[in-house]
């Protein structure tokens, strides 16, 4: 009998990591298809936004520069959202924005020289 209760046990078990196992999965593939639906969605707006020839710039500059052209992006579907455009942008226009976004990401790096003394020197020729 001990076995019988052992197997239903084991049964019982695996019952509960395989439900647990399945609605992991169900939340993954959820997730997954939240992400498609958001790139869709962020394309079709720059699509609508920019030209080709933007389109192709933002394209080419996201191998190098992904976190850039994120922030490009974000900023495109912004103006897009609140109206602020006029029409589709041409790739000048999106030069002009992409250097806005550099003068504002621009980081500043300074050097200082640290210059030794005649008094201040390590060596013990005393």
């Amino acid at each position: 009998m001990a076995d019988d209760e052992l197997a239903a046990i084991r049964q019982q078990r695996m019952a509960e990591l395989q439900a647990k196992h399945a609605d992991s999965g169900s939340k993954n593939q959820q997730g997954e298809e939240s992400k498609q639906r958001e790139t869709e969605l962020r394309n079709s707006i720059l699509a609508q936004v920019l030209d080709q020839s933007a389109r192709a710039r933002l394209n080419r500059l996201a191998l190098v520069k992904p976190e850039k052209v994120r922030s490009v992006e974000d900023y495109l579907i912004k103006m897009a959202q609140y109206g602020s455009l006029a029409g589709k942008i041409s790739d000048s226009g999106l030069i002009e924005i992409l250097e806005k976004v550099s003068k504002q990401t621009e980081k500043k790096t300074t050097v200082t020289f640290n210059r030794r003394r005649v008094m201040d020197s390590d060596e013990e020729d005393d």
